[in-house]
């Protein structure tokens, strides 16, 4: 369309308003036409993304659907406000973006004729693009109407994923297998019952949640039976690992508690366990059947089906065999209580399996991310001893020696240009990450859960900025509980700023200490 045309067509949208919506940034009145505001909203809790542009604040949930919201004092170029806290956010019609202003005034009806259009470009002082003003009687000021259209396309340029870099999500939130090869090494989980630390293969881990705070509690239920909470529209039976383990059942569940759901002789539970510890990658030669003379001092039989040797053998964890942490009798009495939380049979299990994804949630300050789990080989403490390497970016903490493989560590929080972490140093974890290029560890804040969903419930990101599209897959909209997770491209979080120097370590030997 032509530059003439595009002008007459923005007169003819202003002739033919009657209403404006008026609001004000930095005392300044400016004015939307009614026809193009869908709503006006109290601004709701809002998942910053890390990197966006100045005039973007985040996304938010807007009954149950994930909005955009973009702060109009930084389309416009100014200064966001601590004193002056912006409160409201306009809906917009035909863009899905809400925009954050200072205050809204008043619906005002005028006539055509009040509306000047011919004089907007020299009425626009710097930062604004303008369509018309008019005159506000009840302020005695000048009511500018904004092109907001032409402001978000001009801060929110919108384009295509860049080529070349594959998504973890694809079209309509599916997620796209990984090209990469298979390694030998298994997953384990690991949490903590009784001060030991035990595992479970991650592939019968289904989910990790934090213990809910409400259980509903059965007559007659065996001891170990916690209660029953609600999980996925079903009901989920609650079981103690300290009582399955032979250990004295805690007086009141921690606040660390993590719930670890997964099937037991085809019935889906959650496992109660006092903390988790890590995702670590076990290599297979370290992991050893119980001893025998172990076993025969449990009876023969034991809950325990072997024992890896980590960290040169020091230490111990022992993987529980799930089958065999109940009698059978038990098993089937949960089976005829809670029929809902029985597993699916193995057809309707194989295709329900490919149409799940599980993320590996963590957190940097208020912020909630999620990692596919296909990408993570592991999750440990960070390291006390991370070896300087000079003149590398400022988020290159540098590399660590982990089981004779040099790993370079980056510091997400730098990565994101958000602050230094003030909290207790023993909560930060290492989270690595293997990509088609690269490996590195990601020191972030916690790690709070593994998340199991649904490939549909997977929303695309706000394609607003290329920075956005290339680092952000997509997001999980967890409105019922106020929760927004920010599913992040891993090769994106090692390569984006520094092409090729993550490449240097893949060859490069550890530098002296």
């Amino acid at each position: 369309m032509s530059e003439p045309a595009a002008g007459a067509g923005i007169e003819a949208a202003i002739e033919t308003a009657s209403r404006f919506l008026t609001f004000r940034i930095n005392q300044r009145l400016y004015a939307l036409p009614a026809s193009e505001i869908a709503e006006v909203i109290r601004i709701p809790p809002i998942a910053r993304i890390p990197q966006s542009p100045k005039g973007l604040l985040g996304v938010a949930n807007l009954r149950g659907s994930v909005l955009p919201v973009a702060s109009l004092r930084g389309l416009l170029g100014h200064q966001e406000s601590e004193e002056q806290r912006t409160e409201r956010a306009i809906v917009l019609a035909g863009t899905p973006v809400a925009v954050a202003v200072d205050s809204v005034e008043a619906l005002v009806s005028l006539g055509a004729e009040r509306v000047e259009t011919g004089q907007a470009e020299l009425a626009a002082e710097p930062g604004e693009l303008l369509r018309g003003a008019f005159q506000a009687q009840a302020h005695r000021d000048v009511a500018k109407i904004l092109d907001i259209e032409a402001l978000l396309n001009a801060a929110f340029a919108q384009r295509e994923r860049r080529r070349g870099v594959p998504s973890a999500i694809g079209r309509g939130g599916s997620l796209q297998q990984s090209d990469e090869p298979d390694n030998d090494a298994q997953l384990l989980v690991t949490f903590e019952v009784a001060g030991q630390e035990y595992a479970l293969e991650l592939d019968l881990v289904q989910e990790i949640v934090p213990l809910p705070a409400a259980l509903t509690v059965e007559p007659r239920a065996e001891a170990v039976v916690l209660g029953v909470t609600t999980f996925r529209d079903s009901l989920l039976p609650l079981l103690s690992l300290r009582g399955m383990l032979g250990f004295p059942l805690a007086a009141a569940a921690e606040a660390r508690s993590k719930v670890i759901v997964t099937a037991v002789a085809g019935v889906t539970v959650g496992l109660v366990a006092d903390r988790m510890r890590s995702v670590l990658s076990a290599d297979p030669r370290l992991i050893e059947p119980t001893p025998r003379a172990l076993a025969a001092r449990m009876g023969g039989e034991t809950a325990i089906r072997a024992i890896y040797r980590g960290a040169g053998g020091k230490r111990l964890i022992s993987l529980i065999a799930s089958e065999q942490l109940f009698r059978e009798d038990v098993m089937q009495r949960l089976a005829d209580q809670h029929p809902a939380a029985q597993s699916v049979d193995s057809a309707d299990g194989t295709h329900a399996e490919r149409d799940e994804a599980r993320f590996l949630v963590f957190r940097l300050g208020d912020e909630e991310f999620g990692l596919p789990i296909e990408s993570v080989d592991e999750v440990a403490r960070v390291p006390r001893e991370i070896t300087r390497v000079p003149k590398t970016p400022k988020f290159l903490e540098g590399v660590v020696n982990l089981r004779g493989e040099v790993l370079p560590v980056v510091d997400q929080r730098s990565r994101f240009d958000m602050p230094k972490f003030a909290g207790d140093p023993e909560r930060r974890r290492l989270v690595v990450v293997r990509t088609q290029r690269h490996r590195a560890g990601l020191i972030v804040d916690s790690v709070s859960e593994v998340l199991r969903t649904s490939r549909q419930a997977i929303e695309a990101a706000p394609e607003l900025t290329d920075e956005i599209s290339r680092l952000v897959d997509g997001m999980i909209n967890l409105h019922v509980a106020g929760r927004m997770v920010l599913l992040l491209a891993p090769a994106e979080l090692l390569s984006r700023a520094e092409h090729g120097l993550l490449d240097k370590f893949e060859t490069a030997g550890a530098p002296a200490s």
